[in-house]
């Protein structure tokens, strides 16, 4: 009996895609606030519903990632767009009011892209195992790409906002969402067993090239695990704070400055909408690519640098129009660049068949830096004070490279070793040994 022939592994991109354009909508968030701050929010609550559906969507990831295995990852991407398209339905049935939006685009529409987020990314790396950075890359595209769309849809080019309204534009949202993710999630399912693209071998196994598989508890206990965390958790965190702010602080500065408010608003709506949004996929895009030459840990490292460079001096880019679209667009091409990196590092690190449950672990560290940058960003802005934000953030950024240079290879068998000082310096003994050798 002849075997099925396996289905063009291209279509795997495409229904990625489409799944991550509706994914990417919480990037959006900030076209919304303008008519919440009208309404009577302060800043601070505006921050609230961004960093709840942040911290929903890295812990539901977590389940997602234990459940693949289980639900197959078609059934659990076309949840996560059930899931998403009902939260922006309760947000749109509560009107303006603070608990419907903070419930329905906060802690369920952040549930259905927990969901739906790792099954194109695992799917993706299945079927190219050959190109791990630059398939991630293209997976997680549409989640950048998204932000500009929605922003724009509900702003200045579709004015949803303004012709129908706050609660319609949010009930259209979820019905476009879910109608989209369900098609896309046609595609999300595994390559034939024992299937390999032509031409490829698959590299042998020893660590550092994903072929060591680690469960999550030995993940666990390795310091590669919690470097990593850190790096994410603040690099992510500045690029999150930024698209919060992104709108609000542009404005003041601008003003500041000399411009009008109109003015101020147009060219801030653009930074974000466009320049940050657009320099975001291409970030995934680009640094995915760039992991496959420079290597995973080189290209973090370069990421998280110059990011934190970038923050620090955005605070003297923020009041003219130039300036500011350079700025939003650098930020946006780093930030972009964490969702392409961090699966592929993960994978290399703990193992390729094993990211799948692997990576939600190390993306709680989104949830994290999403929590506590955005949340500061917005005190610190109730206060008056955005740039010290910025700085906060982008010294964290630099300490992040600082503990990516501190990542190398783990074994499994040291795993099992005491995490503590001692079984940390045995494993740069144990690298030092390895490199001697190679």
């Amino acid at each position: 009996m002849s075997q099925q022939k396996p289905m063009n592994r291209w279509l795997v991109v495409l229904g990625a895609v489409l799944i991550q354009l509706c994914l990417g909508a919480i990037y959006a968030w900030s076209v919304f606030t303008p008519a919440l701050l009208d309404a009577g929010w302060s800043k601070l609550e505006t921050q609230f519903v961004f960093a709840a559906g942040l911290a929903s969507f890295a812990v539901v990831m977590v389940f997602a990632g234990r459940k693949l295995n289980t639900w197959g990852p078609r059934v659990l991407a076309a949840a996560g767009g059930v899931t998403l398209g009902a939260g922006y339905l309760i947000a749109g049935l509560g009107g303006t009011d603070f608990w419907p939006i903070l419930i329905g685009v906060g802690v369920v529409a952040g549930a259905g892209i927990g969901l739906g987020y790792v099954a194109p990314i695992v799917v993706g790396m299945n079927w190219f195992p050959d190109h791990k950075g630059m398939i991630t890359g293209l997976a997680v595209a549409g989640f950048g790409f998204g932000a500009m769309a929605w922003v724009k849809l509900a702003g200045t080019w579709g004015e949803l906002i303004d012709l129908i309204g706050l609660s319609q534009t949010f009930m259209v949202y979820g019905a476009i969402f879910t109608v989209l993710v369900l098609i896309g999630s046609i595609w999300m399912r595994m390559p034939p067993a024992g299937w390999r693209p032509e031409g490829f071998t698959p590299p042998a196994v020893r660590a550092g090239a994903g072929g060591e598989e680690f469960t999550g508890s030995e993940m666990l206990r390795t310091p590669q695990f919690y470097l990593i965390f850190l790096t994410f958790a603040v690099s992510a965190g500045g690029g999150l704070m930024s698209i919060g702010l992104m709108k609000l602080y542009p404005m003041e500065a601008l003003q500041a400055a000399g411009y009008s408010m109109a003015e101020a608003s147009a060219i801030a709506g653009t930074a974000m909408a466009v320049f940050f949004s657009l320099a975001n996929g291409i970030g995934r895009i680009v640094w995915g690519l760039l992991s496959d030459v420079l290597g995973r840990k080189n290209s973090v490292m370069l990421m998280a640098g110059s990011q934190g460079l970038i923050l620090l001096a955005f605070t003297a880019m923020a009041g003219n129009e130039y300036l500011l679209y350079l700025g939003a667009a650098l930020i946006g091409f780093n930030f972009g660049g964490n969702f392409a990196l961090f699966p592929a590092l993960t994978a290399d690190e703990f193992g390729n068949r094993s990211v799948g449950r692997n990576y939600p672990f190390i993306f709680l560290s989104y949830g994290v830096g999403g929590i506590v940058f955005p949340i500061l960003g917005g005190m610190l802005g109730d206060m008056g004070n955005f740039p010290l934000a910025f700085a906060v953030c982008g010294v964290a950024c630099l300490v992040g490279a600082a503990a990516t240079a501190l990542v190398f290879p783990p074994h499994r068998d040291e795993a099992h070793l005491p995490l503590s000082v001692h079984g940390f310096v045995h494993q740069l003994h144990v690298f030092d040994q390895d490199h001697k050798k190679g």
